[in-house]
Formats: structure tokens, sequence, C-alpha cells
């Protein structure tokens, strides 16, 4: 009896392993052979989208100038001017404040041995500011030191006067320049509006156009004042130093002309 059983649970036993076997073959094979559940959804590969391309178009500074409207017109004239007088002056100013550390020298030895029309020749030669001043002052001797004084004076303001030539350009167009631009902005303004009215929205599209010519309009007026008016201190900094020369160097001349021996 017992023989039984034991032969019945060993036949089960077989069979369940036997069965057990058989599933995990089949579970092998079918992932070897990509054997999927009918249930089971098939994801399809996406393919990518193509972005849209964003057609970029860069301006060129003629453009940006030609959006700010009419009033770039006066202010491209006024940077040609400021350019122009502004390098002009600091040639002549340069040549003018040029001034040989002997000249004085000379002229106190061409005095000291009496040849004035030498020393008066040698002024026209160096052909400065400072020569020609002294140069007046050595036409008035033999007068009263008051005299001569007073005529270097003259002379050096004449001279002054020569080399401040145009200079006030630069200062006007240092003032007017930023109105200009301002004049702009409004005109941008009225123009913004005036789309807007039109079209009947705000998009940047309808603004666009307006804003360009109140930024570019008012951006430019402030460079070309701001170049203006550094020019202009710039340049009368150099003719300060030029008229100070002149004023040593005609002090110097009194000294020498109101010497015991001369």
């Amino acid at each position: 009896m017992i023989r039984r059983v034991l032969v019945s649970l060993f036949a089960i036993l077989f069979s369940v392993t036997m069965l057990n076997a058989q599933n995990a073959d089949s579970a092998q094979k079918a992932a070897a052979n990509g054997i999927q559940n009918p249930n089971a959804q098939v994801v399809q590969p996406q393919t990518p989208t193509a972005e849209p391309q964003i057609d970029v178009q860069k301006l060129s500074p003629i453009d940006v100038i030609m959006l700010g409207g009419w009033v770039m017109i006066p202010l491209v004239i006024f940077l040609l001017l400021v350019i122009f007088y502004a390098v002009e002056r600091t040639i002549v100013i340069s040549k003018a404040g040029k001034f040989d550390r002997n000249f004085m020298n000379n002229i106190r030895d061409y005095l000291h041995s009496g040849r004035i029309d030498a020393a008066r020749e040698f002024c026209r030669t160096s052909n400065t500011p400072v020569s020609r001043v002294i140069e007046k002052g050595i036409s008035r001797l033999g007068k009263k030191t008051e005299e001569v004084q007073d005529a270097m004076e003259t002379a050096g303001r004449i001279e002054i006067t020569r080399v401040e030539k145009n200079l006030h350009v630069l200062g006007l167009i240092s003032k007017i320049a930023p109105m200009l631009g301002f004049i702009g902005t409004i005109i941008g303004v009225v123009t913004i509006f005036y789309d807007i009215s039109l079209s009947g929205d705000i998009a940047i599209k309808t603004i666009s156009g307006g804003l360009y010519q109140k930024m570019v309009s008012s951006g430019a007026g402030l460079v070309v004042g701001v170049l203006a008016f550094v020019g202009y201190h710039l340049l009368n900094t150099r003719i300060d130093r030029v008229a100070s020369q002149i004023e040593r160097t005609s002090l110097e001349f009194i000294d020498l002309i109101s010497e015991p021996g001369k």
C-alpha cells in the first residue's frame, strides 16, 4: 500500500517537473524568436519633425541710418563737420604749440648784441604764435614798456583768435545734435500711434517702424553731440596751453627789455 502511494507521488512530481520544464523552454523560444503578446500595442518610431527656419535679416549700418528718418540727414552732416573741424583744428593747434626752448635765449643774444633786425627776422622764420607776439614787441622797442606790453597783448589775442577759428562750430553742434535726436524721438512716437490707429492692434510689427525711428534718431543725436562736446573741450584745453605759453614768453620778454643793462 505504501509502495503504491510513493509511486503515485513520484509520478505526480515527475509530471509537474516536466510541465515546468516545457513552459520554461517555450518562454525562452518565444523570447528568442521575438514573439510578442498579440494584445500589446506596437509603438511606431517617431520621425523627428523639422524645426521651422527663421529668416533673420541683418541690418547694415546704412540700413540702421535709414531707419532713423529724415532727422538722420542733418545728423550725418553734423558728424562729418565734427570730424573735419576736429582734425583740422588739431593740426593747427599742434603746429601753434611747437616751441623751441632756446628761442628766448637766441632773442636775448640778438638784443644784447644790438642786432634788432636779426631778431625780427629770426621771429619771422620761426613762424609760431609765440614768435609773432615777440616780433610785435621787438618792433615796439624804444617806446614805453606799457606800450610794448599792450602791443604784445593785442598780438596775443589775435593769435588766440586764429587758433580758435571755427571751434565754435563744435560747441554749436554739441548743443543742437541732441535736440535733433529728441525731435526724431517725438516723430517716432507719433508714427507709432498713427500706425496703431490704422491697424487697430499694437503688435510688434505694427509699432516697429516708429520704434526704430525713435531709438535710432535719439541715439545718433546723443553720439554726435557727445563727440562734438568732447572735441570742443579737448581742443580748448590745448588752446589754453598755447595761450599760457604766449603769456609766459611775453613776460620773459618784458623782463628782458626791462633789465638795467638794456
